[in-house]
Protein backbone atom coordinates (compact mmCIF):
# COMPACT_ATOMS: atom_id res chain seq x y z
CA UNK A 1 0.00 0.00 0.00
CA UNK A 2 1.19 3.14 -1.14
CA UNK A 3 1.61 6.44 1.42
CA UNK A 4 -1.09 8.43 -0.94
CA UNK A 5 -3.67 5.47 -1.03
CA UNK A 6 -3.55 4.84 2.78
CA UNK A 7 -4.17 8.57 3.07
CA UNK A 8 -7.27 8.36 1.15
CA UNK A 9 -8.36 5.30 3.28
CA UNK A 10 -11.57 5.75 5.25
CA UNK A 11 -10.26 7.37 8.83
CA UNK A 12 -12.98 5.17 10.35
CA UNK A 13 -11.67 1.54 9.36
CA UNK A 14 -7.98 2.92 9.99
CA UNK A 15 -9.35 3.45 13.61
CA UNK A 16 -11.13 0.09 13.65
CA UNK A 17 -7.88 -1.47 12.34
CA UNK A 18 -5.46 0.00 15.10
CA UNK A 19 -7.82 -0.70 17.67
CA UNK A 20 -8.06 -4.52 16.76
CA UNK A 21 -4.48 -4.50 17.00
CA UNK A 22 -4.42 -2.54 20.10
CA UNK A 23 -7.15 -5.09 22.03
CA UNK A 24 -5.37 -7.92 20.79
CA UNK A 25 -3.44 -8.13 23.94
CA UNK A 26 0.64 -7.42 24.23
CA UNK A 27 2.17 -9.50 21.37
CA UNK A 28 5.00 -11.31 23.87
CA UNK A 29 2.08 -12.49 26.16
CA UNK A 30 -0.07 -13.99 23.40
CA UNK A 31 3.41 -15.79 22.01
CA UNK A 32 3.65 -17.26 25.29
CA UNK A 33 0.73 -18.57 25.71
CA UNK A 34 0.94 -19.71 21.82
CA UNK A 35 3.67 -21.87 22.94
CA UNK A 36 1.63 -23.51 25.72
CA UNK A 37 -0.79 -24.01 23.88
CA UNK A 38 1.42 -25.96 20.70
CA UNK A 39 3.67 -27.92 22.81
CA UNK A 40 3.43 -28.20 26.55
CA UNK A 41 6.95 -28.26 27.70
CA UNK A 42 8.06 -29.62 31.46
CA UNK A 43 6.20 -28.94 34.46
CA UNK A 44 6.85 -25.30 36.24
CA UNK A 45 6.51 -26.58 39.64
CA UNK A 46 5.44 -22.86 40.56
CA UNK A 47 3.01 -24.46 43.73
CA UNK A 48 -0.15 -25.43 44.55
CA UNK A 49 -2.52 -25.16 40.93
CA UNK A 50 -5.48 -24.51 43.26
CA UNK A 51 -4.42 -21.34 44.74
CA UNK A 52 -2.63 -20.66 41.42
CA UNK A 53 -6.04 -20.70 39.57
CA UNK A 54 -7.89 -18.99 42.54
CA UNK A 55 -5.36 -16.07 42.29
CA UNK A 56 -6.04 -16.13 38.10
CA UNK A 57 -9.52 -15.83 38.53
CA UNK A 58 -9.11 -12.70 40.55
CA UNK A 59 -6.78 -11.38 38.05
CA UNK A 60 -9.63 -12.05 35.79
CA UNK A 61 -12.51 -10.54 37.96
CA UNK A 62 -10.04 -7.20 38.29
CA UNK A 63 -9.49 -6.84 34.47
CA UNK A 64 -5.88 -7.20 34.95
CA UNK A 65 -5.87 -8.75 31.47
CA UNK A 66 -2.51 -8.38 30.81
CA UNK A 67 -1.36 -10.08 34.16
CA UNK A 68 -3.53 -12.92 33.39
CA UNK A 69 -2.07 -13.84 30.19
CA UNK A 70 1.46 -14.06 31.90
CA UNK A 71 0.37 -16.68 34.54
CA UNK A 72 -1.88 -18.84 31.91
CA UNK A 73 1.25 -20.61 30.37
CA UNK A 74 2.36 -22.04 33.17
CA UNK A 75 -1.14 -23.11 34.57
CA UNK A 76 -1.94 -24.73 31.36
CA UNK A 77 1.38 -26.49 31.63
CA UNK A 78 1.32 -27.57 35.60
CA UNK A 79 -2.36 -28.13 34.92
CA UNK A 80 -1.33 -30.73 31.82
CA UNK A 81 1.35 -32.72 34.55
CA UNK A 82 -1.28 -33.25 36.97
CA UNK A 83 -3.75 -34.09 34.92
CA UNK A 84 -1.72 -36.94 33.82
CA UNK A 85 -2.22 -38.43 37.31
CA UNK A 86 -6.21 -39.15 35.40
CA UNK A 87 -7.74 -38.39 38.43
CA UNK A 88 -11.04 -36.33 37.79
CA UNK A 89 -10.61 -33.38 40.01
CA UNK A 90 -7.39 -33.00 38.31
CA UNK A 91 -8.92 -32.89 34.64
CA UNK A 92 -11.57 -30.82 35.67
CA UNK A 93 -9.29 -28.53 36.94
CA UNK A 94 -7.13 -28.42 33.55
CA UNK A 95 -11.04 -27.90 32.11
CA UNK A 96 -11.45 -24.73 34.12
CA UNK A 97 -7.41 -23.50 33.35
CA UNK A 98 -8.48 -23.48 29.55
CA UNK A 99 -12.46 -22.00 30.23
CA UNK A 100 -10.52 -18.94 32.06
CA UNK A 101 -7.74 -18.63 29.00
CA UNK A 102 -10.84 -18.25 26.63
CA UNK A 103 -12.72 -16.37 28.52
CA UNK A 104 -10.03 -13.83 28.60
CA UNK A 105 -8.78 -14.28 24.86
CA UNK A 106 -12.81 -13.86 23.62
CA UNK A 107 -12.77 -10.33 25.83
CA UNK A 108 -9.74 -9.57 24.35
CA UNK A 109 -10.85 -10.29 20.47
CA UNK A 110 -9.01 -13.17 19.76
CA UNK A 111 -11.21 -15.43 18.82
CA UNK A 112 -8.73 -18.08 17.19
CA UNK A 113 -7.51 -18.98 20.06
CA UNK A 114 -10.21 -18.42 22.15
CA UNK A 115 -12.04 -21.12 19.85
CA UNK A 116 -8.96 -23.65 20.33
CA UNK A 117 -8.74 -23.52 24.54
CA UNK A 118 -12.46 -23.09 24.75
CA UNK A 119 -12.62 -27.18 22.45
CA UNK A 120 -9.83 -27.86 24.73
CA UNK A 121 -11.65 -26.96 28.16
CA UNK A 122 -15.01 -29.23 26.88
CA UNK A 123 -12.90 -32.11 26.39
CA UNK A 124 -11.06 -32.37 29.27
CA UNK A 125 -14.31 -31.45 31.11
CA UNK A 126 -15.96 -34.66 29.38
CA UNK A 127 -13.19 -36.96 30.24
CA UNK A 128 -13.25 -35.38 33.64
CA UNK A 129 -16.88 -36.10 34.05
CA UNK A 130 -18.02 -32.75 36.04
CA UNK A 131 -21.01 -30.99 34.74
CA UNK A 132 -19.97 -27.89 36.40
CA UNK A 133 -16.83 -27.84 34.24
CA UNK A 134 -18.52 -29.43 31.10
CA UNK A 135 -20.89 -26.19 31.30
CA UNK A 136 -17.91 -23.66 31.93
CA UNK A 137 -16.79 -24.75 28.98
CA UNK A 138 -19.63 -24.77 26.70
CA UNK A 139 -20.45 -21.62 27.80
CA UNK A 140 -17.03 -20.24 26.63
CA UNK A 141 -17.42 -22.40 23.58
CA UNK A 142 -20.70 -21.08 22.61
CA UNK A 143 -19.20 -17.16 23.17
CA UNK A 144 -16.45 -17.52 20.73
CA UNK A 145 -19.01 -19.44 18.24
CA UNK A 146 -20.81 -16.44 18.42
CA UNK A 147 -18.47 -13.97 17.18
CA UNK A 148 -17.87 -15.94 14.77
CA UNK A 149 -21.31 -15.36 13.44
CA UNK A 150 -21.91 -19.07 14.19
CA UNK A 151 -25.04 -17.91 16.75
CA UNK A 152 -27.22 -20.81 15.66
CA UNK A 153 -24.82 -23.32 16.25
CA UNK A 154 -23.76 -21.75 19.62
CA UNK A 155 -27.76 -21.78 20.50
CA UNK A 156 -27.90 -25.23 19.78
CA UNK A 157 -24.90 -26.03 21.86
CA UNK A 158 -26.20 -23.80 25.11
CA UNK A 159 -29.55 -25.34 24.65
CA UNK A 160 -28.25 -28.86 25.13
CA UNK A 161 -25.86 -27.99 27.93
CA UNK A 162 -28.69 -26.02 29.72
CA UNK A 163 -30.76 -29.33 29.60
CA UNK A 164 -28.28 -31.59 30.74
CA UNK A 165 -27.32 -29.56 33.91
CA UNK A 166 -30.74 -29.25 34.55
CA UNK A 167 -31.15 -32.50 34.49
CA UNK A 168 -28.97 -33.35 37.25
CA UNK A 169 -31.21 -31.83 39.67
CA UNK A 170 -30.05 -28.39 40.63
CA UNK A 171 -29.28 -30.17 44.01
CA UNK A 172 -26.82 -27.80 45.37
CA UNK A 173 -26.30 -23.74 45.06
CA UNK A 174 -23.44 -24.06 42.90
CA UNK A 175 -25.65 -26.06 40.06
CA UNK A 176 -28.32 -23.57 40.50
CA UNK A 177 -26.27 -21.00 39.68
CA UNK A 178 -24.43 -21.97 37.23
CA UNK A 179 -28.19 -23.43 35.20
CA UNK A 180 -29.54 -19.71 35.81
CA UNK A 181 -25.92 -18.15 34.13
CA UNK A 182 -26.78 -20.98 31.20
CA UNK A 183 -30.07 -19.72 30.51
CA UNK A 184 -28.99 -16.02 30.53
CA UNK A 185 -26.12 -16.97 27.98
CA UNK A 186 -28.63 -18.89 25.84
CA UNK A 187 -31.07 -15.61 26.10
CA UNK A 188 -28.18 -13.24 25.07
CA UNK A 189 -26.93 -15.97 22.21
CA UNK A 190 -30.97 -15.87 20.92
CA UNK A 191 -30.99 -12.28 20.84
CA UNK A 192 -27.90 -11.67 19.00
CA UNK A 193 -29.09 -14.39 16.72
CA UNK A 194 -32.76 -12.19 16.06
CA UNK A 195 -34.66 -14.56 18.08
CA UNK A 196 -36.37 -12.09 19.83
CA UNK A 197 -39.37 -14.37 21.42
CA UNK A 198 -36.88 -16.71 22.57
CA UNK A 199 -34.30 -14.22 24.23
CA UNK A 200 -37.22 -12.79 26.35
CA UNK A 201 -38.18 -16.18 27.29
CA UNK A 202 -34.77 -17.56 28.48
CA UNK A 203 -34.52 -14.00 30.05
CA UNK A 204 -37.17 -14.77 32.09
CA UNK A 205 -36.94 -18.36 33.31
CA UNK A 206 -33.21 -17.02 33.91
CA UNK A 207 -34.62 -14.69 36.49
CA UNK A 208 -36.95 -17.64 37.96
CA UNK A 209 -34.18 -19.68 38.23
CA UNK A 210 -32.09 -16.92 40.32
CA UNK A 211 -34.61 -16.22 42.53
CA UNK A 212 -33.21 -18.16 45.00
CA UNK A 213 -29.67 -17.34 44.63
CA UNK A 214 -27.58 -15.38 47.27
CA UNK A 215 -27.46 -11.33 45.94
CA UNK A 216 -24.04 -11.92 46.45
CA UNK A 217 -22.56 -14.71 45.50
CA UNK A 218 -19.75 -16.42 47.47
CA UNK A 219 -16.30 -15.62 46.46
CA UNK A 220 -14.45 -18.11 43.96
CA UNK A 221 -17.99 -19.72 42.44
CA UNK A 222 -17.51 -20.27 39.47
CA UNK A 223 -20.91 -19.45 37.88
CA UNK A 224 -21.11 -16.29 40.48
CA UNK A 225 -24.48 -15.28 39.69
CA UNK A 226 -27.06 -13.53 41.04
CA UNK A 227 -30.87 -11.90 40.69
CA UNK A 228 -28.65 -8.56 39.40
CA UNK A 229 -26.28 -10.56 37.31
CA UNK A 230 -29.63 -11.85 35.31
CA UNK A 231 -30.75 -8.08 35.60
CA UNK A 232 -27.85 -7.10 33.63
CA UNK A 233 -27.87 -9.46 30.97
CA UNK A 234 -31.24 -8.40 30.47
CA UNK A 235 -29.88 -5.06 29.74
CA UNK A 236 -27.71 -6.92 27.05
CA UNK A 237 -30.13 -8.91 25.39
CA UNK A 238 -32.91 -5.77 24.83
CA UNK A 239 -29.31 -3.95 23.51
CA UNK A 240 -28.93 -7.07 21.06
CA UNK A 241 -33.03 -6.87 19.92
CA UNK A 242 -32.32 -3.30 18.71
CA UNK A 243 -34.57 -1.70 21.90
CA UNK A 244 -32.01 0.61 23.72
CA UNK A 245 -34.66 2.13 25.69
CA UNK A 246 -35.95 -1.56 26.81
CA UNK A 247 -32.20 -2.14 27.71
CA UNK A 248 -31.99 1.13 29.89
CA UNK A 249 -34.94 0.55 31.44
CA UNK A 250 -33.65 -3.06 32.50
CA UNK A 251 -30.83 -1.08 34.21
CA UNK A 252 -32.20 1.62 35.97
CA UNK A 253 -32.07 -0.19 39.01
CA UNK A 254 -28.55 -1.92 38.72
CA UNK A 255 -26.01 0.06 40.97
CA UNK A 256 -22.24 -1.31 41.68
CA UNK A 257 -22.70 -2.29 44.92
CA UNK A 258 -24.58 -5.34 43.67
CA UNK A 259 -21.49 -6.72 41.82
CA UNK A 260 -18.97 -8.44 43.95
CA UNK A 261 -16.14 -7.92 41.38
CA UNK A 262 -14.38 -5.11 39.34
CA UNK A 263 -15.16 -6.76 36.35
CA UNK A 264 -18.56 -6.87 37.07
CA UNK A 265 -18.95 -3.45 38.40
CA UNK A 266 -17.10 -2.38 35.05
CA UNK A 267 -19.35 -4.51 32.48
CA UNK A 268 -22.44 -3.01 34.06
CA UNK A 269 -21.11 0.19 33.15
CA UNK A 270 -19.79 -0.78 29.81
CA UNK A 271 -23.50 -2.22 28.99
CA UNK A 272 -25.20 0.75 29.91
CA UNK A 273 -22.35 3.00 27.89
CA UNK A 274 -23.74 0.53 24.65
CA UNK A 275 -26.96 1.42 25.67
CA UNK A 276 -27.04 5.00 26.20
CA UNK A 277 -24.74 5.37 22.62
CA UNK A 278 -27.38 3.03 20.62
CA UNK A 279 -30.06 5.39 22.56
CA UNK A 280 -28.25 8.43 20.64
CA UNK A 281 -27.26 10.24 24.54
CA UNK A 282 -23.33 10.43 24.11
CA UNK A 283 -22.75 12.69 27.44
CA UNK A 284 -24.24 10.09 29.25
CA UNK A 285 -22.61 7.30 27.66
CA UNK A 286 -19.56 9.09 28.39
CA UNK A 287 -20.33 9.27 31.64
CA UNK A 288 -20.85 5.27 32.00
CA UNK A 289 -17.69 4.22 30.21
CA UNK A 290 -15.83 7.10 32.88
CA UNK A 291 -17.04 4.97 35.70
CA UNK A 292 -16.63 1.59 34.01
CA UNK A 293 -12.54 2.87 33.77
CA UNK A 294 -12.91 3.74 36.90
CA UNK A 295 -14.11 0.52 38.00
CA UNK A 296 -11.63 -1.66 35.93
CA UNK A 297 -9.34 0.08 32.86
CA UNK A 298 -8.95 -2.84 31.05
CA UNK A 299 -12.80 -3.51 30.90
CA UNK A 300 -12.90 -0.55 28.48
CA UNK A 301 -9.13 -0.27 26.99
CA UNK A 302 -8.90 -4.27 25.78
CA UNK A 303 -12.21 -4.72 24.55
CA UNK A 304 -12.59 -3.59 20.74
CA UNK A 305 -16.23 -2.87 20.96
CA UNK A 306 -15.64 -0.78 23.69
CA UNK A 307 -12.71 0.76 22.36
CA UNK A 308 -14.48 1.41 18.82
CA UNK A 309 -17.54 3.36 20.78
CA UNK A 310 -14.53 5.82 22.76
CA UNK A 311 -13.12 6.60 19.89
CA UNK A 312 -16.94 7.11 18.06
CA UNK A 313 -17.09 9.12 21.06
CA UNK A 314 -13.68 10.91 20.48
CA UNK A 315 -14.97 11.45 16.47
CA UNK A 316 -18.43 12.66 16.79
CA UNK A 317 -18.46 14.38 19.42
CA UNK A 318 -15.20 15.92 20.92
CA UNK A 319 -16.47 18.78 23.40
CA UNK A 320 -19.03 16.45 24.93
CA UNK A 321 -18.82 16.67 28.93
CA UNK A 322 -16.77 13.65 29.94
CA UNK A 323 -15.43 12.86 26.71
CA UNK A 324 -11.73 14.63 26.79
CA UNK A 325 -11.75 13.29 30.66
CA UNK A 326 -12.75 9.61 28.88
CA UNK A 327 -9.62 10.16 26.57
CA UNK A 328 -6.74 10.89 28.74
CA UNK A 329 -8.13 7.54 30.44
CA UNK A 330 -7.63 5.45 28.08
CA UNK A 331 -4.11 7.05 27.25
CA UNK A 332 -3.22 6.09 30.49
Amino acid sequence: MTASSYAEEDPMRRRTLLTATAAAGPVTLLVGLDEALADTPAATGGGPLDARLAAARELYDKGSHARLLTALPGLIVDGHAAASSRRELDQARLSSVYSLAAAVLSKLGSYGRARLTADRARTWAEVSGSPLASAAAVRELAIVLRHQDRGEEAQRLMAAAASALEATGLRTDASASAYAQMLCTLSYTAARSGHRAEALAMTEEARRAARGLLAVPPAGRLFPTSPAAVDLYAVGVHWALGDAGAALEAGKNLHPAQFPTAERKARMSTDMARAWWAWGRPEQTARALLDACRASPGEVRDRPAIRSIVDELAERHPRTSGVRELRAAMAR
